[in-house]
């Protein structure tokens, strides 16, 4: 795959993203079997021989089991850390965390940043994290307890470069006001079936600051992969088979699949979106990282969001 430079910073990463998010096969830390682990392990490694060299992961993926297998996989394959740039966010607690009676909530507060960040390290075995992401927006953030936080983190060799999460344009340029360091990246829901990005100012401030939008279930969640009649509780049935019916048909006179033509839709935007790639199949890795290579025509592109809208343009 080509590659781009991440923000303004000099870290550089190919064009689509692997996320971890599902690779040990279930969100329950009790629930990973060792064969979850291994096959964890083998969609890591195909992403790797696929050219993916950005790993986007959570210390809450399966209570940072995700970042134990990333973690084991570049403990096996010489080089590959120095050849890779490691995404981890922190900042959402779950319910339970600190006490029984906590309830779910995001926690931007220094001390829990750095310990979270600490955390990642020791799971992940590295001595730095290339992109730390404050997860979602913590309604009680102070801007000056995360700018302190980053600089401790900055200043010990823990962390390169910094960036949020399903941010808003405000939350993201009241941060920046206070941040020391030029936030690189704002990774955001983004794919056919999920389009407000275009419209709502996001995209626009990334080009405007550049920023690196890195765009999380640019598939949707696997339903545009799937049959234009997938269930959907948040989408329309009506609206998924429209987009899967336009992509069929664009993936047709192309050769390639439908997957190929959703993820290109994203990568033709100017803001250089980076989507991140979440199926543990290697084929279908495989196949998604195909997306590089297909430039789709303006008439294509709009053709594809006029069936995500359901009508024409105003």
């Amino acid at each position: 795959m080509k590659t781009l430079g991440i923000g303004n910073g000099q870290l550089a990463s190919s064009r689509l993203a692997y996320g971890c998010w599902r690779i040990a096969g279930s969100s329950s830390p009790s629930q990973v079997t060792a064969q979850d682990f291994e096959n964890g392990k083998r969609a890591i490694v195909s992403a790797y021989e696929y050219g993916y060299s950005m790993f986007d992961n959570a210390d809450i993926y399966s209570g940072g089991i995700a970042e134990k297998i990333l973690g084991e996989v570049l403990k096996e394959i010489p080089g590959m850390r120095k050849r890779i740039v490691i995404v981890t966010k922190c900042g959402v607690r779950r319910t339970g965390d600190s006490n029984p009676d906590a309830p779910y909530r995001y926690d931007f507060s220094s001390d829990y940043i750095i310990n979270s960040c600490e955390g990642s390290l020791k799971r992940l075995g590295i001595e730095t994290i290339d992109i730390y992401l404050l997860h979602r927006p913590d309604y009680l953030c102070n801007p000056y307890e995360v700018a302190e936080a980053f600089d401790k983190l900055y200043r010990a060799g823990k962390v390169r470069g910094f960036g949020v999460s399903n941010f808003s344009p405000s939350q993201l340029e009241m941060l920046q006001k206070y941040c020391p360091y030029k936030l690189l990246v704002n990774q955001i829901e983004i794919s056919l079936l999920e389009t407000s990005a275009f419209e709502d100012g996001r995209l626009d401030q990334c080009i405007k600051e550049q920023i690196t939008p890195m765009a999380w279930s640019p598939l949707a969640g696997g339903i545009i992969s799937k049959s234009a009649t997938a269930s959907s509780k948040k989408f329309s049935d009506d609206k998924i088979s429209r987009v899967c019916g336009m992509l069929d048909k664009i993936a047709k006179q192309r050769n390639t699949t439908r997957t190929v033509i959703a993820l290109s839709f994203l990568l033709k935007h100017p803001s250089h979106i980076i989507p991140i790639v979440g199926t543990t199949n290697p084929e279908r890795i495989r196949d998604a990282a195909m997306a590089d290579d297909v430039q789709l025509t303006r008439e294509e592109w709009y053709s594809l969001l006029e069936a995500s809208r359901g009508s024409r343009l105003p």
